[in-house]
């Protein structure tokens, strides 16, 4: 897998259609979600987004938001795979990838996440702790989730 981690700034015309169109097909259409999927968050100029590439096909996206964005502390969101990569290991290693952009971007910082609860425990592989009840975000059952630096598992 090929992979790039850009700021919104340095994303080609196509990066960016692929990577909304992507988010759109997983988290509106699977998850059958109307939601408001863009944000200001994507142009924030500390934002940084992770693409995976597979045959030059865009299958693994998450973003990288800086403290203050979306929570305190830095964040990761929109985590997804292609559903014709799922079960590749993809999604471990898009993960695995975020938390090193993380960590070059904004050293020995706490992340938070706002995980679908379902996923609870892949986070977990990884270090991440609950620190929420579980919420309706959108309709769709989330928990707020943490891992502090001395609980990193990559």
């Amino acid at each position: 897998m090929q992979w790039q981690c850009l700021p919104f700034e340095q994303l080609t015309t196509h990066q960016l259609y692929d990577l909304l169109k992507l988010r759109v097909d997983v988290f509106v259409v699977e998850q059958n979600c109307p939601y408001p999927e863009l944000d200001e968050h994507d142009r924030h100029p500390q934002t940084h987004h992770l693409l995976g590439f597979q045959d030059g096909e865009l299958v693994a996206y998450l973003r990288l938001l800086p403290p203050g964005v979306t929570y305190d502390n830095v964040s990761i969101g929109r985590v997804l795979t292609a559903q014709a990569a799922r079960g590749t290991g993809a999604g471990h290693a898009l993960l695995q990838q975020g938390l090193i952009h993380a960590e070059r971007l904004w050293p020995q910082h706490t992340i938070d996440i706002g995980a679908q609860d379902h996923l609870q425990s892949y986070y977990l592989q990884y270090g991440f702790s609950p620190i929420s009840e579980m919420y309706l975000e959108d309709g769709i059952p989330h928990i707020d989730m943490r891992l502090t630096k001395d609980e990193a598992k990559a």
